[in-house]
């Protein structure tokens, strides 16, 4: 059976709010990553920076089933009373890790052998037609800009939520919600399939 992350590991619980939320640094992710039974599932936010959407992020990861959150060390939002409250508990239970080199530590999660989808509105294949079982890290960009270059350069995929509308995309917190439920339905779906 997989192991979740836990108190063992040094997490605080939410029955104290003004404790603070510790991080895995990059070589202890990759430790916890690595360590797995079952196929990982990561979610990295590149350069989310509102503390209302990463907290938002949380709660659609911790939801979706993701074993790790990954941010960058800088220009991200910190995990602040808002994200918590926003998270609704999922900032206290989920592994959550600070990388000071994003691109670096992709890298080393692709060594490992996890695949990199990466979300953007120029990206060919949709969402719902991309093929996101196994081992997969699903890479969300910042409000706004979305991606940064190096960091889409680094992803094995690319894909989008496809809009119908007038708007051009949606909310970070949306997307990801849409992006990460889908890779549990894929899950799923192998899951009953076998």
């Amino acid at each position: 059976m997989a192991r979740r992350y836990s108190k063992s590991l040094g997490r605080r619980t939410h029955a104290n709010p003004q404790a603070s939320i510790s991080t895995l640094d990059e070589v202890e992710a990759i430790e916890f990553i690595d360590s797995r039974d079952e196929d990982p599932f990561v979610l990295i936010l590149d350069q989310v920076q509102d503390p209302r959407n990463l907290g938002a992020c949380l709660r659609s990861a911790d939801g979706a089933g993701v074993d790790l959150v990954v941010m960058p060390s800088d220009r991200s939002a910190g995990l602040t009373e808002v994200v918590r409250h926003v998270a609704a508990g999922a900032a206290e239970s989920l592994a959550l890790a600070r990388a000071r080199n994003l691109s670096r530590f992709m890298g080393k999660l692709s060594e490992i052998g996890v695949r990199l989808a990466g979300t953007s509105d120029q990206a060919s294949e949709s969402v719902f037609e991309a093929d996101l079982s196994g081992p997969l890290g699903l890479v969300v960009g910042a409000e706004g800009s979305g991606l940064r270059r190096l960091t889409a350069d680094n992803c094995d995929l690319l894909v989008n939520v496809p809009m119908t509308g007038k708007v051009d995309c949606l909310n970070v917190s949306v997307a990801t919600g849409i992006c990460l439920f889908e890779v549990r339905r894929q899950r799923i779906s192998l899951t009953k399939g076998s």
